[in-house]
């Protein structure tokens, strides 16, 4: 199996590092892209659409095809625009906790008003309209299956995040004609947003996808830093034919 991996908001592609590696381990190709603006010391000012254009680039640079294309949490926003530039190239589209937005939303649109007023807060008050993400909300909310160790080496590892992608709306449009195989990966315990029908993950975005593939696995958010193996074999059950 060939899997493009995107990451989400706070993460660049270098942390997919022990997930990628357990694939690798079991015969499949991974890549691992950074999206535009994400990582230290890169220029934060840019916008959803040069964020989707970069894993486009990335893909067409190598002329990556018949591949599964898998977004976490921001980075589904990501996957749902890059499959409308290269539908001929994508065999699944697999959604890991993940936005899917509708025709027209943001994904501020998306998040409870108290993200949403804490990251406006942070925005203006940053030199380069970026937020960071609070430890309290990392550790409690994000990593919750991690003990603090882990959440204090993990939380070392993010960057500032490029706030215009969480604000742009989205034309997705083209996307709601694509016949691409979608899957939703759920994680049991993830309540990065408050697990609940019209405030969660699952069903909330999954439900959006039309026909799709459930797989369901215990962890949080972050599950990729906990349990990377146990990630490894759910993207596996996702994304294969």
């Amino acid at each position: 199996m060939n899997i493009v991996l995107v990451h989400g908001s706070w993460h660049t592609g270098e942390l997919w590092g022990p997930v990628a590696d357990a694939l690798r381990a079991a015969g499949h190709t991974v890549h691992t892209p950074t999206v535009a603006g994400h990582g230290v010391g890169v220029d934060k000012r840019v916008n959803h659409a040069q964020c989707s254009q970069s894993i486009v680039d990335h893909i067409v640079q190598r002329d990556l095809k018949d591949f599964v294309l898998l977004g976490h949490s921001y980075g589904g926003t990501i996957i749902s625009k890059v499959v409308e530039a290269v539908p001929e190239r994508v065999r699944r589209l697999v959604y890991w906790n993940a936005f899917v937005l509708n025709d027209g939303e943001s994904l501020d649109d998306n998040v409870p008003p108290h993200y949403r007023a804490l990251f406006q807060q942070m925005a203006a008050a940053s030199p380069d309209n970026s937020v960071m993400m609070p430890f309290p909300i990392w550790r409690e909310a994000f990593i919750n299956d991690g003990d603090l160790a882990t959440a204090e080496r993990t939380y070392a590892l993010l960057s500032p995040e490029p706030y215009q992608p969480f604000i742009d709306k989205l034309d997705l449009k083209k996307f709601a004609t694509l016949q691409t195989p979608r899957s939703y990966i759920n994680c049991t315990e993830d309540t990065a947003l408050p697990q609940g029908p019209d405030t969660g993950w699952h069903p909330r975005m999954s439900s959006r996808l039309g026909l799709f593939r459930l797989v369901q696995i215990a962890g949080s958010h972050e599950v990729m830093f906990t349990a990377p193996q146990r990630l490894a074999g759910a993207i596996v059950d996702a994304g294969r034919d």
